[in-house]
């Protein structure tokens, strides 16, 4: 399993929302870009992913910018990767809700991958973006600037 730059800067772009909802209503994707130093092309094209899954709302006018549509402890860490990955699975067989692969019932490794497989989703799914910000701050103090993912 591979996490890509989309997946990463995703969960950066949430947690900057969450971090500085109590600061600032709506956060202009310019702010976030700045503090995260991630190209703002790049966050056009995340965040309307992440919008049209109801996961931020965007506001527009003189006072518009973003927010999460829900408070930080909402949001799994799976549930944004999901969202900009599809699918956590290691191998492709366990890609589907039925595995369609023709060696499944005879396949040795298969328990292997199944169980790194929920692994991934125990720990991804456990961990919330609330999780994520509270454990910042403990290591870095009150100030929580910048997510390096």
């Amino acid at each position: 399993m591979y996490i890509s730059t989309k997946g990463r800067y995703a969960l950066r772009l949430m947690l900057d929302l969450a971090e500085n909802m109590d600061s600032e209503q709506n956060i202009p994707l310019k702010k976030v870009a700045e503090r995260q130093q991630i190209s703002l092309k790049y966050l056009e094209q995340i965040i309307t992913s992440l919008c049209k899954a109801g996961f931020i709302k965007s506001i527009r006018g003189s006072q518009g910018g973003y927010r999460l549509a829900h408070e930080p402890e909402y949001y799994t860490v799976g549930m944004i990767l999901r969202l900009t990955e599809g699918t956590l699975a290691p191998v492709s067989c366990l890609e589907d809700e039925v595995n369609q692969c023709p060696r499944n019932e005879s396949c040795a490794t298969l328990f292997v991958w199944q169980k790194l497989y929920d692994a991934i989703n125990q720990t991804v799914d456990n961990i919330t973006l609330k999780d994520i910000v509270e454990n910042h701050k403990a290591m870095n103090g009150s100030a929580a600037d910048d997510y390096i993912i």
